[in-house]
């Protein structure tokens, strides 16, 4: 069985035990998240169920392995013939989940 959710503005398909890697939310490691935005539940030999944006009572419960940092992207800016060059770093927050249940 598996679902598509919604976190962070994006989509991800998920089965049980998958480990994902989202935005950044607000939980320890160890703890245990539910993600009520399913759009999609199906399945091998299930029905599939699609929501209208939302599936309503379906759930996705995942644990938060552990919270970190995604590697660095380069921002490098830089106008010719005007001696203009700039060169900066971001690290994005991002929480590594492994998904534990799939409730419809």
């Amino acid at each position: 069985m598996y679902a598509v959710i919604k976190t962070g503005g994006k989509q991800y398909k998920v089965a049980k035990d998958d480990v994902i890697t989202v935005e950044k939310l607000v939980a320890e490691a160890g703890t245990t998240v539910e993600l009520a935005e399913v759009l999609m539940i199906g399945g091998e030999g299930a029905d599939i169920t699609i929501g209208s944006p939302l599936i309503k009572g379906a759930t996705v419960t995942a644990e938060v392995v552990e919270q970190s940092r995604a590697k660095k992207v380069l921002v490098f800016k830089k106008k010719r013939r005007q001696n203009y060059r700039r060169k900066a770093g971001h690290r994005q927050h991002q929480t590594l989940l492994k998904i534990t249940n799939i409730a419809s």
